[in-house]
């Protein structure tokens, strides 16, 4: 099955938002075998939409459009794919209904042009939407299915899963069975993630793909074969090998398992706490720490000690510890940590301090020096790092860093340097 995701907007075209539902959508299409290969993106302009969808019904089997269904005269899509094969606009008693309803939980009256929104090309099947007020639609054409769903990232990944997936495997019929996921690596560069696994999963029906997200490099496995059990035991195969192979340089699968939500999991699980002190992340650390729900079962708290006077003052760092060292030092950074660690009563201490940049470096202390130190218990470490980075990944790799060294810690393993950088201990 050929597929094109076809997303509309002019705040697309324009750079104004980042277009990720193209990518959430080739990745759910990888599950079902759907092959991905055109991404467009158009304008709300009437004349380039027919064309695009006249473009995507020669080329491809399954079309998934994102976008334009909302209320405002720029919402275009349901209109001009009808105008496109001269299918009548059609209104559903039953999506106006609920329209109504939607706005009616919030005490509010709906506004007149929220009724657009229940008109749909002659023909559709409705896509019901319970968390937003744009149903989305599947219909066939010239033997191309076209399904439309909204722009809002969270109401077309809940449409996707719910309503089209489904749609699409009971349409699908027999034929190769797809299963992939996705395996979150941090530490190891992506060439030479690829060197690595050069000759792991290569059993037949079994492939790898190689993808960066700064700082991690994720490896996706995919399996194909005649049933879903076939290719879900040979993606587990493949899966197991290649964390034999890269051992703790793998810290999580699929979409959702973050660096944070890991170290969350397993301080829970072992009954372990943790406190933060930040200089160059600027609360950064903390934040993702409590991005993870049920956080305040094993975060303590952080301090964020910019200045050399909050180091002294809120940490105790003695003043003359920093004018001997220098506030972006290996003793400092170990304070900050053991600190922390015992004005928060954590069994973690974390501290982070750096030159993050474009400015304050020497040649003895060059920008992107940055000192991350772990205390535990009465052990305490510092680790000198220099991150080649613009100030937001330097940032981003600083935490990174720290939440590695504390997953690492925690499974009994030695930290390391990522090998993309220069690091010494």
């Amino acid at each position: 099955m050929k597929a094109e995701v076809l997303t509309i907007g002019d705040e697309l075209l324009r750079g104004e938002i980042v277009d990720s539902n193209k990518s959430f959508l080739s990745d759910r299409l990888l599950t079902i075998d759907a092959e991905v290969r055109w991404h467009t993106s158009v304008l709300d302009d009437p004349e380039d939409m027919v064309d695009a969808f006249r473009r995507a019904a020669a080329r491809a089997d399954l079309v998934l459009v994102s976008g334009g269904l909302g209320p405002t005269r720029d919402d275009l899509t349901m209109a001009i794919l009808a105008e496109t094969w001269d299918r009548k606009l059609v209104r559903d008693e039953e999506t106006l209904r609920n329209l109504e309803a939607f706005f009616a939980r919030f005490g509010r009256t709906m506004a007149a042009n929220n009724a657009k929104q229940a008109l749909f090309p002659e023909g559709s099947e409705i896509l019901p939407n319970p968390i937003g007020t744009a149903p989305g639609c599947m219909l066939e054409v010239e033997g191309t299915l076209f399904f439309c769903m909204p722009g809002v990232p969270r109401e077309l990944y809940q449409m996707m899963d719910e309503q089209v997936l489904p749609r699409l495997e009971a349409r699908r019929g027999d034929g190769l069975v797809t299963r992939a996921t996705l395996l979150r690596t941090f530490g190891l560069g992506e060439s030479n993630l690829d060197e690595e696994l050069r000759e792991v999963a290569d059993e037949e029906g079994v492939s790898l793909g190689f993808r960066t997200a700064f700082p991690d490099n994720y490896v996706r496995p995919m399996a194909r074969a005649a049933s879903a059990e076939e290719a879900e035991a040979k993606l587990q195969r493949a899966c197991d090998a290649i964390e034999m192979k890269l051992g703790p340089l793998v810290y999580g699968r699929g979409e959702e398992e973050t660096l944070e939500a890991v170290v969350g999991r397993l301080l829970d699980e072992r009954g372990k706490t943790v406190a933060v002190a930040e200089s160059c992340t600027g609360g950064l650390l903390g934040e993702r720490i409590t991005s993870v729900p049920g956080a305040s079962g094993w975060f303590r708290g952080g301090v964020m000690a910019y200045a050399n006077e909050a180091k002294v003052d809120l940490l105790g760092v003695p003043a003359q510890l920093i004018a001997e060292h220098g506030a972006v030092s290996a003793p400092v950074a170990e304070a900050m940590a053991r600190s922390v660690r015992e004005r928060l009563g954590a069994d973690f201490g974390v501290s982070t301090t750096g030159i993050s940049g474009p400015t304050g470096g020497s040649e003895e202390k060059p920008v992107g020096l940055v000192f991350i130190a772990v205390a535990e218990g009465d052990a305490c470490q510092a680790r000198e790092f220099l991150f080649p980075f613009d100030r937001p990944r330097h940032r981003a790799v600083t935490t990174q860093a720290a939440l590695d060294w504390v997953r690492r810690s925690l499974l009994g393993e030695e930290p390391t340097a990522p090998r993309y950088v220069r690091g010494r201990s």
